[in-house]
């Protein structure tokens, strides 16, 4: 079989490298190959925007290896009356022939790039090298040596603003002595002092007020630069002072179509809006005020503007707020595969989105499922349903008290509290679930870093009705007794503090969350004596409470090579130990692997813990849980054609429990074994990129698989489609 990959490797490759030229006329060269190379080393050039300043590439290729979409054209035919031949050049890509004007401008660009990264004496050379009718080009860049700043002048006629620079803290200066000269500097400079004056009331300031004059000293690679702040001009004169502008009065209005009535709380618009009467013009408030009235969900848009007084500096501040339409009621349909059972659900929200006239957000779903269970014997009835019912009423601020005012403008934050009622009934059991919810989320002014805290969380799980085929099978009988899914299918009362923690900034992506359970009634237990049941564990209304901590951390790393490649690292840890009044962790706070976000040549649920292997098909959804899980992720991202993208990828990882349990045999870790129980996958994947969503097809094969010993624990050696392909449907990435 591996022979036959790699003939169609071959023959996939040869028709590649021999149909590229078709389209490419006499005397003309396919632009093969372009590369951006620097003699010597220097650090601090960008080669990423080097390369982007290059006005000509080649095509495109997958995976940074093969032009793929450059074959796809090349395979129509000439007559393109002929569908097929249009379709061919739709999805493929015409060949990029070589410009040698775009090449000298490209030569000129670069040059231009490195002067402004201060090294004024740059040259920049073009090789090319010609090989049948392809061409590849080289440009060689010669930085020469920087330019450096030798005396800094600041040259500002204006008395005011030349106070306001001098009481800033030197370190916020960006031009100093000694500094490497680059016009990328001085532009960061310009704009900081445009920023520092617009938000100090110089509403009319702008950047083209600020320019600069570099004058080299002969015989050395260092400038004499002055920063000039040009004089206010306006209505025709110069005025040697900048206008400095104070908020008057600032008013709020509603949109004309509703009759210009407002419809928020006074306190709500005025929480939301930073601009303050008395306070100089800020275009920092500007914008937060906007950030904030953008977040609340009652609102549509809102238009900020301001008005000048006539021969004063003050500003009239208008606030134009348009509404939302508060209430919305929505119908869902959905289809259902749980393991091959076929079924049905819907689901009716209702949603307020100003309840109290504060923007809060209520709403209210009720939903139901319905499926229809096969390979079920010895029950009296094999159908599914779930009805549930969920309520959520969100507060677009802090509701907590011993919170400054401050923190609460600095961060834009939402408090919520949650209410659902979930009824399960199975032909095996009846299940309900009882959950009440408390938690606030917040972000800080960049919205990168965000936090959350479920300060409340109650769960209660009981179970009114279990059939008796089904407690003798798995809950009582001695040969299949099983301490794991029993305790799965007890009354359990969950009460959880959890704190959360995430960073995003398009290349780095963390997330961390540490949840604890049961130790306010832990202690409770402790001082006012609670009773006991047959296990031992102490009882809150006569249920016993789960106690358990547990802690999540993940790390992502996206490396982008260029606009159609990139390579992400994944890396995920989880931990969590039962304690006090439990030995074993809830079903829904335990780990599993395998599956369409973790480790993909297995199916979900379908690997670990340890070595342990699933012997009945039945229940291993509940034994092939655990208490700890590793997760390492590498996937090579590629855009192929139109909207289709692709991946390549390597999977490890594998679940452990922290105690020793009879019914999972090889499954507890250990620091001398737990290396060689990391399973590891390979494979391919394909994604529909519709903007909005992204549907995944991911292939995954088994490379190493800790539940076999000898040549089984090597499927990459021996590979088998039946045994060790697994095929997952996902909406969405992986990590």
């Amino acid at each position: 079989m591996r022979l036959r990959l790699y003939i169609y490797a071959f023959l996939l490759a040869m028709l590649c490298s021999c149909s590229e030229t078709k389209y490419v006329a006499k005397g003309d060269y396919l632009l093969d190959d372009v590369e951006v190379k620097v003699e010597g080393k220097y650090d601090d050039i960008s080669m990423d925007k080097m390369k982007s300043r290059v006005r000509q590439n080649g095509n495109s290729r997958w995976f940074s290896a093969i032009k793929i979409p450059l074959a796809t054209y090349s395979l129509s035919g000439r007559d393109t009356t002929k569908w097929i031949n249009r379709v061919l050049r739709s999805m493929g890509e015409p060949p990029v022939i070589y410009d040698s004007l775009r090449t000298a401008k490209s030569a000129l660009d670069l040059k231009a790039e490195l002067s402004n990264a201060g090294y004024l004496g740059a040259s920049v050379g073009v090789e090319t090298s010609k090989k049948q009718k392809k061409i590849d080009v080289t440009y060689i860049l010669r930085p020469g040596m920087p330019y450096f700043i030798k005396n800094m002048r600041y040259d500002i006629k204006d008395s005011v603003i030349e106070q306001l620079l001098c009481m800033e803290d030197s370190s916020n200066w960006g031009l100093l002595p000694n500094m490497q000269f680059s016009v990328d500097r001085l532009d960061r400079e310009r704009k900081r002092i445009t920023d520092l004056l617009a938000d100090n009331g110089f509403y009319e300031f702008n950047k083209d007020y600020i320019t600069y004059v570099a004058d080299s000293v002969p015989g050395s690679n260092l400038v004499d630069l002055a920063l000039v702040l040009h004089p206010f001009r306006g209505n025709g004169a110069v005025d040697s002072l900048h206008p400095r502008y104070k908020v008057r009065s600032v008013n709020f209005r509603g949109d004309a179509s509703e009759d210009g009535k407002l419809k928020l709380k006074e306190s709500v618009l005025k929480n939301n809006t930073f601009i303050k009467v008395g306070d100089y013009y800020s275009a920092s408030d500007l914008q937060k005020t906007y950030s904030h009235f953008g977040r609340l969900q009652a609102v549509r848009y809102t238009n900020v503007g301001f008005r000048e007084h006539a021969d004063s500096l003050l500003l009239d501040c208008d606030i134009q707020v348009s509404m939302n339409k508060p209430s919305t009621i929505s119908f869902q349909p959905e289809g259902t595969n749980t393991a091959g059972d076929l079924g049905a659900a819907a689901s009716l929200t209702y949603q307020n989105r100003n309840l109290l006239r504060g923007s809060e957000v209520f709403s209210i779903e009720l939903r139901g499922a319905y499926e229809a269970i096969r390979g079920l014997e010895g029950y009296a009835n094999e159908n599914f349903e779930e009805y549930s019912v969920e309520t959520r009423l969100m507060f677009p601020r802090f509701i907590a008290p011993f919170i400054s005012s401050s923190f609460r403008r600095r961060t834009t934050a939402t408090s919520e509290v949650s209410f659902l009622y979930d009824l399960q009934n199975r032909p095996e059991y009846h299940r309900r679930v009882v959950s009440v919810a408390w938690r606030y989320k917040w972000s800080d002014a960049n919205h990168n870093d965000k936090y959350q805290i479920d300060l409340i969380d109650l769960n209660y799980v009981f179970m009114p009705w279990i059939s008796d085929r089904f407690r003798q099978d798995y809950l009582e009988d001695e040969s299949s007794r099983n301490a794991i899914l029993r305790y799965n299918y007890e009354d359990l009362f969950i009460m959880r503090l959890g704190l959360g923690y995430s960073f995003n900034n398009g290349r780095y992506a963390i997330k961390a969350n540490v949840e604890t359970a049961g130790n306010v009634l832990g202690l409770g237990a402790l001082l006012f004596d609670f009773s006991k049941n047959d296990q031992g564990q102490y009882k809150l209304f006569n249920i016993a409470y789960a106690q358990y901590i547990k802690g999540d951390f993940d790390f992502t790393r996206n490396i982008r090579f260029d606009y159609n490649n990139s390579l992400v690292w994944h890396f995920g840890f989880g931990i969590a130990y039962p304690y006090g009044n439990s030995t074993i962790l809830p079903f829904e706070k335990r780990y599993f692997s395998g599956g369409a976000n973790s480790v993909r040549g297995w199916s979900v649920r379908g690997l670990g813990p340890g070595t342990y292997s699933g012997r009945d098909g039945n229940i291993d959804f509940i034994n092939q849980t655990g208490d700890m899980k590793i997760d390492l992720n590498m996937e090579y991202r590629a855009h192929l054609f139109w909207k289709l993208n692709g991946a390549l990828f390597v999977d490890a990882g594998n679940i452990w429990t922290l105690r020793n349990y009879e019914d999972q045999p090889g499954g507890q870790f250990k620091f001398s074994e737990f290396w060689r129980q990391i399973a590891v996958s390979y494979g391919l994947g394909l994604r529909l990129n519709f903007d909005y969503f992204i549907l995944r097809f991911d292939f995954g094969m088994k490379a190493v698989n800790p539940a076999y010993e000898g040549k089984g624990h090597y499927p990459i050696i021996r590979p088998r489609l039946n045994r060790d392909l697994t095929f997952h449907f996902a909406v969405g990435l992986p990590f």
